[in-house]
């Protein structure tokens, strides 16, 4: 991570992260960063101002990611993503889990509660249901590839906004040892 392999752009659903070189799978790409506060002021947050940048690392702390600094912010949801969050060093990463062309978008699985509160109710824009013809708002979005308990261990995206149950960026839920993204 010497150098700055990413750059955010638009893309089909606002505005997204891309590869300015190529990136090997297994590779750190940029690190989800915030103040980290407890997860239970994050969740008065969500429910206060319907924030969707929280990120549940475990059930005590949540990294709030709103700020515009915080460039892994900018990776969009997909079905079948080429990056996951991971833990390292004590801080949220994205990490390449497939080789990643310059150009391409970094995109990585919110996980299912963040998708089921916040994305599936308009449809999922991501390339994978966009290419099968899901509609948006049509209400059948499928996770086929989130969904796949092989993945299951890892990081995920979520917020409370509506619920009170969710806590990492706008909606992920914890599982394993690995937190996720809520908001």
């Amino acid at each position: 991570m010497a150098t700055r392999c990413y750059r955010v752009g638009r893309c089909a659903t606002g505005l997204g992260l891309f590869a300015t070189a190529p990136i090997a799978k297994g590779a750190l790409i940029v690190e989800y960063s915030g103040r980290r506060i407890p997860t239970w002021q994050a969740r008065e947050r969500e429910a206060r101002t319907g924030c969707r940048y929280m990120f549940e690392v475990n059930s005590r702390w949540t990294v709030d990611g709103s700020t515009r600094r915080n460039i892994g912010r900018y990776a969009n949801h997909s079905c079948r993503p080429n990056a996951e969050s991971a833990l390292a060093k004590g801080k949220v990463m994205l990490r390449a889990i497939k080789a990643i062309a310059a150009g391409e978008e970094i995109t990585y699985d919110y996980g299912r509660e963040y998708f089921d509160l916040f994305i599936k109710p308009k449809g999922c824009r991501c390339a994978k249901c966009v290419a099968a013809g899901v509609a948006a708002g049509s209400g059948s979005a499928t996770r086929s590839a989130t969904s796949d308990p092989a993945r299951s261990g890892g990081v995920s995206r979520r917020s409370r906004a509506g619920s009170s149950r969710t806590s990492a960026p706008s909606g992920r839920s914890r599982q394993a040892a690995k937190g996720r993204r809520r908001g």
